[in-house]
């Protein structure tokens, strides 16, 4: 066990058992003696957190026929008066509207076809393209080029003081080399974070990998076998550890203590029963998929939320990429609207009926979200909750799959990422606008103002404004 007994705790504080290390969250008892909670450092203690989450295929409601004149994505008006209606993709988030800034209208033009050979290659070049704002080269050897990614260029700059730098989520089987078309690695399409224009990030699918990430390390895989083998929990193996350290917390310390452990227990529970749920010879949804991750899209995504909000809670990172979808994938989803295939779903054929019941595949999709937003409001670290010390970007390099289009995709954004985004505003961005531009202005208010472009951006994007100015947008 790590921490210091007297005037109070490291920040980061550990309790170590055998092949089980827990870290533990921010307590009043990390806080120097005669120094406030609100005094407490924004970099060091309550520094900005950052998740970004890529949505493929677009939306409905960037289809200029029936989606964009029936606003199924960006509302009717701009500024603070906007209105979701009933049939918006984002109608789940309006009982968030004071924590959502939506900003339509920008262009993700570097996802579009350059030379004849890359007519056609949509999908297998835009993930690549999404958090790098950056044209991928189009090979299938080992020369694969594209950007450095928003979130790893924050997780390099203000990243480095975590014992995790970054994390990085995907829902979807990324395991397919070979699969990808139209001479694209499929590099370009397994990975939405970026260290370098030459090395795309693995990203984590099973919770179970994660879970051990996050509370294994220290022990070795046979260790953590071991563990598992017993049927008892990571807590049991420390409890003795958990107890000495509860002896020196106060009575708001306890209550939060009690809370994240309880969390942790009930997230290991849910691991071990899909665990045990597909050991069981029983015929799968996913039978590719590995025992950890559960058939149910809905599951899978809650029980990857419930991970990345402890790794924030932690402080283990304040950086994550989550992938939850891949593109051109036919999965279809049985908890959901439709029993349309994803991707057949996205070819609609602009008729109206089939744009709708692609939008309920949409309103479905963005409807988990409101279980992470829940989750993050409901932590607090430090006088405030992790929902107004994050950023949330949630978007898609392609508007109308139909067409392969990346002209007016979707963008928004949740939570107020201590004081970034003031919230309940709908951003529309003057025609021609990179979607570049709105990104460079979260990372100006990540801290990085030093940054004079981002990709193909041509100037900074208000994010709190009804009329945003940008610098010289192109037509």
């Amino acid at each position: 066990m790590e921490f210091i007994t007297g005037q109070h705790m490291q920040r980061r504080t550990f309790v170590r058992g055998v092949g089980a290390t827990l870290a533990l969250p921010l307590l009043e008892a990390m806080v120097p003696a005669g120094r406030l909670w609100g005094a407490t450092s924004t970099k060091a203690e309550t520094g900005t957190r950052f998740i970004a989450i890529e949505e493929v295929h677009g939306l409905a409601g960037c289809n200029s026929e029936h989606g964009a004149p029936n606003f199924l994505f960006a509302p009717e008006k701009a500024g603070h008066e906007f209105e979701i209606i009933d049939d918006s993709a984002l109608v789940s988030l309006r009982p968030y509207r004071e924590h959502l800034t939506i900003i339509s209208n920008t262009d993700v033009r570097n996802a579009e076809a350059f030379t004849p050979p890359e007519i056609g290659g949509d999908h297998f070049r835009s993930s690549a393209v999404f958090l790098t704002q950056s044209h991928p080269k189009q090979t299938q050897g080992s020369d694969i080029f594209c950007g450095t990614s928003m979130d790893q260029i924050y997780a390099q700059r203000f990243g480095q003081d975590t014992p995790m730098p970054s994390m990085q989520f995907c829902i979807e089987n990324l395991d397919q080399a070979g699969g990808c078309t139209y001479n694209y690695s499929c590099a370009y399409t397994d990975s939405l974070s970026w260290a370098s224009p030459t090395e795309p990030l693995p990203m984590i699918r099973d919770p179970r990998v994660a879970f051990d990430l996050l509370f294994g390390a220290g022990g070795s895989e046979e260790e953590r076998a071991a563990r598992r083998a017993t049927r008892r929990s990571i807590l049991d193996w420390i409890s003795g550890e958990i107890s000495s350290v509860r002896r020196t917390l106060g009575a708001e310390d306890s209550r939060r203590m009690d809370q994240y452990l309880t969390n942790v227990r009930e997230l290991e529970r849910r691991i071990e029963m899909v665990e045990s749920r597909n050991s069981s010879g029983e015929e799968r949804l996913l039978p590719e998929a590995p025992a950890g991750v559960p058939d149910s899209f809905s599951e899978h995504m809650q029980m990857l939320f419930d991970i990345q909000v402890l790794a924030l809670e932690t402080d283990m990172t304040r950086v994550i990429s989550f992938k939850t979808g891949r593109d051109a994938q036919n999965r279809v989803f049985p908890e959901g609207p439709s029993d349309r295939p994803f991707h057949p779903a996205s070819h609609h054929g602009n008729r109206e009926e089939a744009v709708l019941e692609f939008n309920r595949i949409n309103q479905f999709r963005v409807g988990q979200l409101p279980y992470l937003i829940d989750k993050l409001k409901n932590t607090m670290h430090g006088e405030s909750n992790l929902l107004d010390q994050t950023v949330v970007l949630w978007g898609s390099p392609m508007a109308d799959a139909n067409l392969h289009n990346h002209r007016r995709a979707p963008l928004f954004m949740l939570g107020h990422g201590n004081g970034m985004l003031d919230g309940n505003m709908h951003i529309q961005a003057p025609d021609g606008t990179p979607m570049a531009n709105a990104m460079l202005s979260v990372m100006h208010g990540l801290g990085m103002d030093d940054m004079d472009a981002f990709g193909d951006s041509t100037g900074p994007l208000s994010l709190n404004q009804a009329d945003p100015v940008t610098t010289d947008a192109g037509s």
